[in-house]
């Protein structure tokens, strides 16, 4: 005979209480690696975004050979070397013709390859030469040039080079600065403007004790080469401290 019921039948609950809580660990970790990959990621792109540059403008005081120069961190180019003290060469990198450095404003003119025209790019460091470029044009450069010269932008005159020269592909523009000395600068010349990169050209001068300043610039802003030059000259000017002295405090 089948046993008797008693009418009082006992339900075990469908969800436990261990179990609940275990879902409510799960729900929370789960948030809080969600908030975290959204954090996370936001950084992430920020430094992606960045990509090697900065918006700080902390002055760096740095020792160049015999020179003492006062920096801007968003004006120089690699993370490496935006540090107090010494430093064997310093590059730099600045808004054309503004002479700025980076900026979140101004993010697409430092990443445009498009718009070569909108940098210029500046290496510092000790002379190695007794002579900048100027220097150099009357007793090496001129001895490379071949008898073909033909004007160039805004009264310079483009001058090219024997065939067993050591520069190739390379032209020289030469011609007078306002206050009457030489200007020479070196250029590999696309064939096709659209071709141009911030680095065409180049040209180096001597400011300061010791100091050879190495700039670079596209081929399109070859008309405006009497204001790069006063401008490469004022800038790296002003930076130049004249009492050696370099303070302990670190950039942020």
């Amino acid at each position: 005979m089948a046993a008797a019921t008693t009418g009082e039948e006992t339900h075990a609950p469908l969800i436990s209480n261990r179990l609940l809580t275990r879902l409510t660990i799960g729900v929370a970790a789960l948030a809080a690696l969600t908030v975290a990959i959204s954090v996370g990621g936001r950084l992430m792109g920020e430094r992606i975004a960045l990509a090697g540059h900065t918006e700080s403008t902390d002055v760096l005081d740095i020792i160049v050979g015999q020179d003492h120069v006062r920096l801007p961190a968003n004006t120089i180019r690699f993370e490496e070397q935006r540090r107090i003290g010494r430093a064997e060469r310093i590059d730099l990198y600045l808004t054309w013709p503004e002479m700025a450095g980076y900026s979140n404003a101004e993010r697409l003119r430092f990443n445009d390859a498009g718009r070569p025209e909108s940098l210029v790019f500046l290496n510092l460091s000790q002379s190695t030469m007794s002579k900048d470029m100027s220097g150099r044009l009357g007793p090496i450069y001129s001895q490379l040039f071949d008898e073909r010269s033909q004007p160039g932008p805004a009264g310079l005159v483009l001058r090219r080079l024997k065939g067993n020269s050591a520069y190739g592909d390379e032209v020289f523009f030469t011609g007078t600065l306002p206050d009457g000395a030489d200007y020479a600068v070196r250029c590999m010349m696309p064939t096709d403007e659209k071709q141009s990169t911030s680095a065409d050209c180049q040209r180096d001068i001597h400011i300061g004790r010791d100091l050879s300043v190495l700039y670079r610039f596209s081929s399109r802003l070859l008309p405006q080469w009497q204001a790069i030059e006063a401008r490469m000259r004022d800038y790296v000017g002003r930076a130049l401290v004249e009492d050696g002295r370099v303070p302990t405090t670190r950039a942020r």
